[in-house]
């Protein structure tokens, strides 16, 4: 079941606004209300709530039949963004016969990866409303192959295996498509986007397009024992946080998920996890169950978050990457990630609360530290924290080629993190 869950948003999240539309989708087909920033809530114990921010960014909670001011709070967070080619404004150009698209990269990519790959289109297109505060909004997946970036040949790039640098203005160009005589126009790409929205293309505004690999997710292995799949980084996180907010039973209490944008380019953003959207959340819940000023700030200080995002697993060929006592292995479990300069939330008390909630329910788990003389990743378990005061640790099911196209992953590994966070909104 959980594989089933985290394939179908692997294959609908292409991009931020698909994920949060595959997840409005599930969730509100399981019962919760939509709510909105801008209006009033009525919030009711027992009630199911989800909130969709800016198209690209998510909230769900649940509150509890029993619900009491001074209940523990718990929050499970993740990311709805990876590394990819975003498609810069003014975007066509030619080369010879060749309409091409101009991109910049967005997040820390494999850059190599994206090479020889077919690659669709994603996104978000305005086109221009009656009102002009209120632009018509247009979402666009073109579902096949589009635009591919042709490596250059061995032949006329000997030392490629050796390495080779990628400058990413001039290599990583991709092809549109090849032109005839009558098709030598300047905006080739452009028009194309305009009638498969059916707009006129002068009606377009602005866009937030990205390449997204079209690869399916497979099962690999001769037990299937791992998934390869691109976007692992983070809609495994997406999807066990989508099946734990609809499977958690907490009688009493407030159950919360935050499903953030931006988090591989800083978390920096109205819909990041750098914003006061969380604490505002936080409050705005709590003070719609008529909860006081002050049953409000006491109850965050008991509160607790889960920051849910992937970890490193071992490399079998590169084993010297991996800290000598914490070295997690694909299908033993999820991390719990840490790290002493808090680039993971790592909270000793946080931390061992989930592992009693873990070990009750023999749920397997591993630990993640970073060897001592490599920097590591982040996440927005840290960041999010001090906006949000609370106890917070990092986990996640451990990946190999983190940020290629596709990234590989133990199969057993989804199920324990899903059982973990569902775990975490029950007991």
């Amino acid at each position: 079941m959980e594989q089933e869950i985290l394939f179908d948003l692997l294959e609908r999240a292409v991009t931020p606004f698909d994920c949060v539309k595959a997840a409005m989708d599930k969730l509100c087909a399981c019962g919760f209300e939509e709510i909105e920033y801008s209006k009033e809530w009525k919030l009711e114990k027992g009630g199911k709530y989800v909130i969709n921010h800016h198209d690209t960014t998510l909230f769900a909670f649940t509150v509890g039949e029993k619900y009491k001011p001074d209940d523990m709070i718990r929050i499970a967070a993740a990311h709805t963004d990876y590394p990819c080619l975003r498609i810069k404004p003014n975007a066509d150009f030619k080369t010879d016969v060749y309409s091409q698209v101009n991109v910049e990269v967005y997040g820390g990519p494999i850059l190599n990866t994206w090479f020889d790959r077919p690659l669709g289109i994603a996104g978000r297109v305005v086109v221009k409303g009656q009102d002009v505060f209120k632009p018509d909004i247009k979402f666009y997946k073109s579902d096949r192959p589009l635009v591919v970036i042709p490596n250059l040949a061995i032949h006329m790039n000997p030392e490629v295996n050796k390495g080779v640098d990628i400058n990413r203005q001039i290599d990583l160009m991709p092809i549109v498509d090849v032109l005839s005589g009558e098709e030598q126009n300047c905006d080739y790409f452009l028009s194309f986007i305009a009638d498969e929205l059916k707009v006129d293309k002068d009606d377009i505004l602005d866009f937030e397009l990205m390449t997204y690999c079209v690869e399916k997710p497979e099962y690999v292995g001769i037990k299937s024992s791992m998934i390869s799949a691109p976007r692992l980084d983070n809609q495994t996180s997406c999807a066990a946080l989508l099946s734990s907010i609809i499977d958690g039973q907490r009688e009493s209490g407030v159950n919360i998920i935050a499903l953030f944008d931006h988090e591989e380019v800083g978390s920096s953003s109205k819909q990041g996890a750098a914003s006061i959207l969380l604490h505002d959340m936080y409050k705005r819940i709590v003070r719609g169950l008529d909860a006081t000023e002050e049953e409000a700030d006491r109850s965050m200080y008991d509160a607790m978050m889960l920051s849910v995002d992937v970890a490193h697993g071992l490399h079998p060929n590169k084993q010297g990457k991996m800290d000598i006592t914490n070295h997690p292995v694909l299908g033993k479990g999820f991390c719990i990630k840490e790290a002493c300069s808090q680039s993971y939330a790592t909270d000793s008390e946080a931390i061992g609360i989930l592992c009693q909630i873990c070990d009750s329910q023999k749920i397997p788990y591993q630990r993640f530290v970073n060897r001592s003389d490599i920097r590591g990743g982040s996440t927005l378990g840290s960041i999010a924290s001090t906006l949000l005061p609370i106890k917070t640790v990092d986990i996640g099911v451990p990946l190999l080629a983190m940020h290629s196209v596709r990234e590989l992953m133990g199969t057993a590994d989804q199920k324990a993190l899903k059982d973990a966070v569902t775990a975490f909104f029950s007991l």
